[in-house]
């Protein structure tokens, strides 16, 4: 039985990723700072294992990994999903906003992997980043978000070229919009009209949608996949202006 972590596996896109690597009969390893939130979504989920680690300080990741080479014994993939966003003008934007999103969303991906990486050598196995579209194009109120997430990016790719020679695959999914809680909470009824306005599929996209990118890029269907960037977006990245004046009405 194959071995995954997943971090940021409380809620969201980690919670379904787990799911659907449960579902595929890998065991998980589910990290995330929030306790409560992770005890609870951990609930009645065989196979999965809740481990309380903040990714963003070395201590606890270090401590995280070892607790996950003793219950498992293996690490086949890492899906660096932990994340923070912040959204505000660049002016507004103060050091330790700064600070704290690249310690979660760069720092926490770095640290998770070089802390793993001698268990995926072993395994051969597959580092996923979850970047976003925002890693792809620039936006207003994401200099400290969109920048941290166009990092993970290259991250990805370094990654790739690396450790490649030990046959680990590193690749990134960025997700567009997503039907999360956090999404229906910030995204206003002029936001959400907006950006169906610039997304040729023409609706955000689910959690387990994004989730089968991810299982699919850890899977042995992917062998032959690095370094690469999928945006699981429903067409944003691909598009410019004009597209809502050429719909049929």
């Amino acid at each position: 039985m194959k071995t995954a972590i997943v971090t940021g596996a409380a809620r969201g896109i980690g919670l379904a990723t787990t799911k659907l690597f449960l579902a595929g009969g890998w065991r998980v390893a589910m990290i995330d700072r929030d306790a409560p939130a992770l005890m609870d979504a951990a609930q009645g989920l065989e196979h999965a294992r809740p481990i309380i680690c903040d990714v963003s300080i070395p201590e606890q990741v270090d401590a995280m990994a070892a607790e996950v080479s003793e219950s498992f014994g293996q690490v086949d993939a890492l899906v660096n999903n932990a994340g923070v966003a912040d959204f505000r003008p660049l002016q507004d934007t103060d050091f330790a906003t700064w600070r704290e999103v690249m310690a979660t969303n760069l720092d926490g991906i770095f640290l998770t992997s070089q802390a793993v990486i001698p268990h995926l050598k072993v395994a051969r196995g597959a580092i996923v980043n979850i970047a976003s579209i925002s890693g792809l194009r620039a936006s207003t109120l994401r200099v400290a978000y969109g920048t941290s997430k166009a990092a993970v990016i290259h991250l990805t790719r370094q990654q790739a070229a690396e450790l490649g020679e030990w046959g680990v695959r590193a690749n990134c999914v960025a997700p567009g919009p997503v039907d999360t809680k956090l999404a229906l909470a910030v995204h206003s009824p002029e936001i959400r009209a907006a950006y169906h306005d610039a997304i040729p599929l023409n609706r955000y996209g689910t959690e387990r949608e994004i989730a089968e990118v991810i299982v699919f890029l850890c899977s042995d269907r992917a062998t032959y996949v690095t370094g690469q960037v999928i945006a699981a977006d429903g067409g944003f990245d691909a598009v410019g202006v004009g597209l809502p004046a050429l719909r049929t009405p």
